[in-house]
């Protein structure tokens, strides 16, 4: 059966990204929908609640194996670089893909249960070497002639920054992002060797599983050193900065990560820092707002003495 309902939020931001044709794909996800269930086996049910830029809803194939309908807007290139990095990872420390079209940007995943996030663990440092344990299963050699973006790829968005605001930072914090720079500059030019990565491997892209205790989803598929991957649990969740001392939270979890990975500390916390510069220009650049909490975490990160 199919679920025409389409959350609000969701519509507005196909309609945002895509305008006119957003508009026309949010109509057509019933009969795309319909027409998975037939040729995949499936009975799909509602969407999950938080969806963003993906509709992603919970199936059961035939003969009852639990499974999720993942949807994106035809053409995404993050969404085919996401299916060939699950493809690689091959169920290695994450989900499984099952299925695959390409031209209606439609993939078939193993559904991770009970699929408690990462965050659920309260002690961090418990919680972190979790992670730890993830990135060890799914780091790989970066295959010969891929077409995964680059770290460095990614690193261009400060040049967009840039252009943005005639050479300055607009709202965002000068030195924080002369900072930045300056921290990618000089990482990328010293990078140990190349990894398929994840790329976005925060605290609630983990979760418990069957198969394995934790297994981690939705990767966006990056090449880089390992070190890279680390940057997204020390800018996430937001709630870290409600504790008592964030600060020494932090410091914390760059032992942790450092020593379970055996990664040079400050290097660790060197791609935080710059990366959370960074994601918080991405919110701004996703037709959003500055994303003011992975500032405070640069700031943080900044201060934190190798």
């Amino acid at each position: 059966m199919s679920f025409p309902f389409i959350p609000e939020g969701f519509a507005r931001t196909q309609t945002s990204l895509h305008g006119e044709a957003g508009v026309a794909w949010l109509k057509g996800l019933p009969a795309l929908t319909a027409g998975l269930e037939e040729r995949w086996s499936l009975e799909t049910s509602p969407p999950f609640s938080n969806l963003s830029y993906n509709w992603v809803a919970p199936a059961v194939r035939e003969g009852g194996t639990p499974a999720v309908l993942k949807l994106s807007f035809p053409g995404d290139k993050e969404f085919r670089t996401e299916a060939e990095a699950l493809r690689l990872f091959d169920g290695g420390g994450i989900c499984r893909l099952l299925e695959l079209d390409l031209d209606r940007g439609a993939m078939l995943l193993e559904r991770l249960q009970p699929g408690t996030p990462l965050t659920a663990v309260e002690g961090d440092e418990e919680a972190t070497a979790t992670a730890a344990g993830v990135m060890k299963k799914l780091w790989r050699p970066a295959p010969k002639n891929h077409g995964f973006p680059l770290v460095s790829d990614w690193a261009r968005g400060f040049d967009r920054l840039r252009a943005r605001f005639d050479g300055g930072t607009g709202p965002m914090p000068p030195r924080l992002v002369e900072e930045a720079e300056s921290l990618f500059a000089d990482l990328l030019a010293s990078q140990g060797g190349p990894l398929l990565l994840h790329g976005d491997l925060h605290q609630e892209n983990i979760l418990t599983a069957g198969r394995e205790p934790w297994l981690a989803i939705d990767p966006k598929g990056v090449v880089g050193e390992a070190a890279y991957d680390t940057a997204a649990l020390l800018h996430n969740p937001a709630e870290t900065l409600d504790a008592p001392d964030p600060k020494r939270l932090l410091e914390r979890r760059l032992d942790v990560l450092s020593g379970e990975l055996d990664l040079d500390r400050a290097r660790v916390r060197a791609w935080g820092m710059a990366q959370a510069v960074l994601a918080a220009y991405w919110s701004l650049e996703s037709g959003g707002r500055v994303r003011g909490e992975a500032l405070t975490f640069a700031r943080l990160l900044a201060e934190i003495r190798d």
